[in-house]
């Protein structure tokens, strides 16, 4: 009869409901240790083989039982040709990482996590795999190089070491709790079915009690007791509902296939994965006192499963970088440098038109950070003024109550300056109770320093923490009187608009001098167009944008309106069609540099996610400096951009979607029962041309621990302003599909294996709801699609696109540019040379496009082992620049990663030692051309240049600028990103016992570091805390 297939691969005799529940595949026991994978193994599954000529054959491939080798059927080639010894076996190889792979024409429809290579015989023959999940290639990469490295004693090593530190943990456990219940040594008697729940949970506790106890009674019901957990039914429990099948892959993938991870192991998975600098034995030991469960394990400095677990759902392994958890950016540039929180209409807390005003809209605000609220004063009963909308149903609140509560709360989260935007409809008789409540309540934290004339920034934060800014109406200079008349200030006459409450038009009002006066720093004024604005507008002087004008100015005059806020701050309020509350999408504001985006903070959602992320940065004190492009007085930067920003360089973010824990149903789903069917978005937020969203597949019925092993690749053109947003889904929802979400500045990612914790709708955690996901950042030129990655640097250098300068049409300054075009050239193939031929290394050493060097180096030295077990390779660490030296004949693929390796050193060589010369010189030209920057108009008109033609002059200078700037910046990240690359060629040689006449000891390790060049100016390595 006809064969059937399990959708894992497995033979199956009958029919099984297709689901990607780990539980559910390939055996209905996890896969948590080498015996499992081998065991899978001897069964076999079907799996995809890839030739070079795009031809795919479905093979059955199993390990033969007497564990030596690996055969397949159907096969043409004699049955004794159609097997691989496991002796013969040199490496597995995980991904699309070899030439086959890369070459094929199918490359893109390959998953990464589903491919891996076998690499045998004399000459590294590759057989190319394709499973059908990546759970089914784990298990075989796992359990192959298991027996690579046991070989005929595999099953007797297993025997011996198979969960042994997990075994006599569990054991000591329930033993402790049969004494604690007092049913003296009776083992045999067991403990109650609460208790072991109960110890359960104490390991695992986002596991749903009712879940644990009806597994016990489904096991009494088979063997059918009645009473008492005994030990052999807690560890079975405890197996399954415990144990993490891609926590122990990754645990073996670094263990070299033991079933624990020694000092030695935990250090070389910290600094190649986890990017954590100054490792030491003692830090591992640490680390292990500190998540090993067991006794014996932290005796004998072991982390088993169960502390390697513990580890990776530590604080230590969360997504979010703590040192961001603080204030960490400078402080002391001008306020319009940074963007403010900012809340809109702070005092209602439902919609915009009829909902309640209330004084813990400003409570809320205040704690999250926000350092921008608005306050709308209008006359009230019995004297004293009130706050609300005018012209809308909301409902008043006393101006006394709501400066209570911002005097008391003003500085709760961050010292960082709070701006009062007050919007003041007031008769002079109750301005006058005003000012009498803002002195006696908010008294000296009132900002009323004289206006720097002359100056042309505003201060900065920490020249005003500690002090409250009024926003508002201000008399005009040299006003003698006691009041004058303004013009008033009202959006909430644009609601009442559309509304159609009737509201009187635009009226001149009598404000009071003593309360103009307490407006310094931050006077109202109307935007009429940027031209005025750039010739008559003053730094003090502060523009409010309704939402619709703010995003026709990011749509027309994108340009204009970053040069605009590098001087003044803008403040952006929501359009009057949001009565309902609805927020904007503050980055496209932000794209612009506009500084407060005012949201309505009670509306929870996708723009709410966004604030408080990106707020979070600097250690949520409500201020975030804007990137570097927006701040610099000459630069070129369009929001609107689609392609790579003028002067910066991209970067490739690689994440892996490795599984989820703990995920709830939907709070607003309708009857389903316990069931979720989750998915996982992973989305980019920033300028257009970063913007894009990737999904995993469905995983059905789990929500416990679902599987989905999916790796995606985002180009990010200016990471500076870029968030990562990672969103749980439900498929089979009923009402609701909204699980769970966590936002991230990219700026916070910590590279490596981390734990994502799930917020609610709220903003709220989840209890121990979260994903488990692999990040790495690299620079553009060494990822991409790897098929196109791997070519020879003179084949690069072919189509390589040059930064280009642009003409202005003034003689004196275009000779100046093109003095830059041979030094840029030189720059370009410089910094190129060396990132290619760094990923033509990293192709060759079969790793993914998010490795770096220490990576690549440590997956070499599980290859170069000749016949008789010492290295065809070593590393003469005692040069500054590490050479590679064979020892003895080598094949082939090792010739050739020789030669590429001093490819790679050669054009790293260059960048150290030629790039300060290149630098400094486009500087200096930069330097000279902005000697012009005053007179550029002037020269533009002595040339014969008008209207339209004398702008783009001044466009084109301030790109041009920006190109020069940029290159430089590059170039100088170039080096230190050489020198980062030294360091980690150096120890990883001495880490994999590649160096030569080094034995890799610790010690040796680090004296030899601190030799190597300064890392001054690099992306700092994290310590480990």
């Amino acid at each position: 009869g006809r064969r059937r297939w399990s959708h894992d691969g497995s033979r199956a005799g009958r029919e099984r409901k297709k689901t990607v529940s780990f539980s559910s595949s390939l055996s209905e026991r996890k896969i948590s240790s080498a015996a499992d994978c081998i065991s899978a193994m001897v069964r076999g599954t079907e799996l995809r083989k890839v030739r070079s000529n795009s031809r795919v054959y479905q093979r059955y491939y199993l390990l033969e039982s007497s564990l030596q080798a690996l055969r397949w059927e159907p096969s043409k080639k004699e049955s004794d040709k159609a097997r691989i010894a496991i002796s013969s076996i040199r490496e597995v190889r995980t991904g699309r990482n070899t030439e086959t792979f890369r070459t094929n024409g199918i490359y893109d429809q390959i998953s990464e996590d589903c491919a891996f290579s076998i690499i045998y015989g004399e000459t590294y023959e590759a057989l190319d795999l394709v499973a059908n999940s990546a759970e089914v290639a784990n298990v075989w990469v796992t359990g192959l190089r298991y027996l690579i490295l046991y070989g005929k004693h595999a099953m007797d090593m297993i025997a011996s070491s198979e969960d042994s530190l997990r075994l006599v943990w569990l054991a000591e456990m329930f033993s402790s709790k049969v004494v604690s219940n007092g049913l003296g040594g009776k083992e045999e008697e067991g403990i109650s079915l609460r208790s072991a729940v109960g110890l359960i949970k104490s390991v695992n506790p986002g596991v749903r009690s009712e879940k644990v106890e009806r597994r016990f009674k489904e096991l009494h019901r088979i063997k059918e007791r009645t009473r008492g957990v005994t030990k052999e039914e807690f560890i079975e429990v405890f197996h399954e509902l415990c144990t993490r099948p891609e926590i122990y892959f990754l645990l073996v993938q670094f263990s070299s296939n033991k079933e624990f991870l020694d000092t030695k192991d935990l250090m070389k998975f910290l600094e190649a994965e986890q990017g954590v600098a100054q490792v030491t034995e003692d830090t591992s030991l640490e680390l292990i006192q500190s998540h090993e469960p067991s006794e014996e394990g932290r005796r004998q400095g072991c982390l088993s499963l169960d502390g390697f677990t513990s580890y990776l759902t530590s604080l230590e392994c969360h997504l979010f970088d703590p040192e961001h958890s603080q204030m960490c950016q400078d402080m002391s540039q001008p306020l319009s440098h940074y963007y403010i929180n900012s809340s809109h209409n702070t005092y209602l807390i439902e919609d915009q038109f009829r909902g309640p005003s209330d004084i813990t809209g400003y409570i809320r605000a205040l704690k999250m950070g926000c350092r921008c609220v608005e306050v709308d004063v209008w006359d009230g009963p019995d004297d004293e003024p009130v706050v609300y909308t005018g012209y809308t149903l909301t409902s008043p609140v006393l101006f006394r109550c709501v400066l209570d509560v911002i005097g008391c709360f003003s500085f709760a989260a961050s010292e960082c300056p709070l701006i009062l935007c007050l919007e003041n409809h007031c008769s002079p008789c109750q301005q006058r109770v005003m000012l009498q409540h803002l002195r006696r309540i908010l008294g000296e934290r009132l900002y009323t320093g004289p206006l720097g004339e002359g100056e042309g920034y505003l201060p900065s934060p920490h020249a005003l923490r500690g002090k409250i800014l009024l926003k508002g109406q201000k008399l005009k200079e040299g006003c003698g009187e006691t009041e004058g008349d303004v013009t008033d200030e009202d959006e909430g006459a644009e609601i009442s608009v559309k509304t159609l409450t009737p509201a009187p038009p635009s009226k001149r009002f009598q404000l009071l001098k003593e309360l103009s006066d307490l407006v310094t720093l931050c006077k109202s004024v109307r935007f009429t167009d940027f031209q005025k604005s750039f010739s008559t507008q003053k730094p003090w002087e502060f523009c409010s944008f309704n939402e619709t004008l703010a995003v026709r100015c990011a749509s027309e005059r994108p340009g204009d309106f970053v040069n605009y806020n590098k001087r003044f701050l803008s403040r952006v309020y929501p359009s009057t069609m949001r009565i309902d509350s609805s927020n904007m999408n503050p980055q496209d504001l932000w794209k612009c540099g506009c500084q407060i985006v005012a949201m309505n903070y009670q509306t929870p959602g996708l723009m709410m996610d966004l604030n408080i992320a990106w707020f979070r940065q600097n250690g949520n004190c409500g201020y975030v400096l804007r990137p570097t492009i927006m701040r610099q007085e000459v630069s070129y930067f369009s929001a609107n951009t689609r392609e790579s920003v003028p002067g910066v360089s991209p970067q490739l973010l690689h994440v892996k979607v490795i599984s989820g824990q703990n995920l709830p149903r939907p709070c607003g789903s309708g009857a389903k029962g316990d069931v979720v069917d989750p998915y996982v978005y992973v989305e980019i937020h920033g300028i257009p041309a970063d913007c894009a969203e990737r999904r995993t597949r469905t995983v059905v019925e789990n929500g416990d621990n679902p599987i989905f092993d999916e790796s995606f690749e985002f180009q990010i053109n200016l990471p500076e302003l870029a968030m990562v947003r990672f969103v749980v889904l439900d498929d089979e929802f009923i009402g609701d599909e909204f699980i769970g979400q966590y936002t991230i500045p990219l700026e916070c990612l910590q590279p490596g294996y981390r734990h994502v914790p799930l917020q609610s709708l709220m903003g709220e955690d989840l209890p121990y709801a979260r994903l488990f996901v692999h990040v790495a950042l690299t620079n553009r030129r060494g990822g991409g699609k790897s098929h196109k990655r791997g070519l020879s640097v003179r084949k690069a250098r072919r189509g390589r696109e040059y930064a280009a300068l642009r003409d202005l049409g003034v003689k004196a300054l275009d000779d100046v540019f093109k003095m830059a075009a041979p030094s840029m050239k030189e720059a370009t193939d410089m910094r190129e040379n060396m990132q290619n031929s760094v990923a033509v290394f990293r192709d060759l050493c079969g790793v993914s496009a998010g490795a770096n060097l220490m990576q690549c180096v440590l997956a070499l030295g599980a290859r170069v082992s000749g016949a008789d077990g010492a290295p065809l390779l070593l590393f003469e660490l005692k040069e500054q620049y590490p050479s590679m030296e064979s020892q003895g004949p080598l094949p082939d693929v090792l010739r050739r990663v020789v030669s590429t390796y001093e490819m790679m050193i050669q054009a790293s060589r260059a960048v150290i030692e030629l790039s300060d010369g290149v630098y400094d010189r486009i500087l200096q030209i930069q330097t000279t051309a902005m000697e012009f920057h005053e007179k550029l108009k002037p020269m533009a008109v002595k040339e014969g240049l008008k209207g339209r033609k004398v702008t783009r002059a001044v466009e084109s200078f301030s790109w041009n600028i920006t190109i020069l700037k940029g290159q430089a910046d590059l170039l100088k990240r170039a080096k230190t990103e050489v020198q980062e690359n030294i360091k980690q060629v150096h120890y990883a040689a001495l880490t994999s016992n590649l160096s030569k006449g080094g034995t890799g000891g610790t010690t040796h390790t680090r004296r030899s570091l601190d030799a190597l060049p300064s890392m001054s100016g690099t992306a700092p390595a994290r310590s480990f805390p």
